[in-house]
């Protein structure tokens, strides 16, 4: 068996090829970085942003907060507090339990429901939250009944 022997030439050669192969990957590398930089920044921005509007939302589970008299409604007066919402409306008082499932959607159910319609659970939806009010979608049970109304934060 004979062995070729390498000039150191040809060695260096091969050397100097190889070091141009990983020039283009370089580049590459310091690119994929940049964009992955870019990136995670437009992302920690809108998480922020997000974060902000979810702190926004928490404020309407605890309070006292009033439905305004209008075409689809007659004044109401809501206290929630923990689990529990305390409805007052005309010369009726009602208590309902309230599930939050995320910021944006409660369900509504009477403690001691005074007729059939009042078994059924409300599900509510926030539309759109402002400052000091949100605008709702209510749906009773799994009926297509619908409401939509405005609810403002007084304390």
């Amino acid at each position: 068996m004979m062995m070729q022997k390498k000039s150191f030439k040809s060695w260096k050669l091969e050397v100097g090829s190889w070091k141009c192969l990983f020039k283009p990957f370089s580049l590459y590398v310091i690119l994929r970085t940049s964009i992955f930089i870019i990136l995670s920044s437009i992302l920690l921005f809108f998480s922020s942003c997000k974060s902000e509007f979810k702190d926004n939302s928490d404020k309407f589970k605890i309070g006292v907060f009033e439905i305004p008299a209008g075409d689809n409604f007659v004044k109401e007066t809501i206290i929630r507090k923990d689990t529990i919402q305390i409805s007052k409306y005309g010369n009726n008082i009602d208590t309902l339990s309230i599930k939050w499932k995320n910021n944006f959607f409660y369900t509504l159910k009477y403690i001691n429901p005074k007729n059939s319609l009042q078994e059924d659970p409300m599900f509510v939806q926030i539309n759109e939250i402002r400052e000091d009010s949100y605008d709702f979608t209510v749906k009773i049970g799994f009926s297509k009944f619908s409401k939509k109304g405005t609810v403002f934060k007084v304390k």
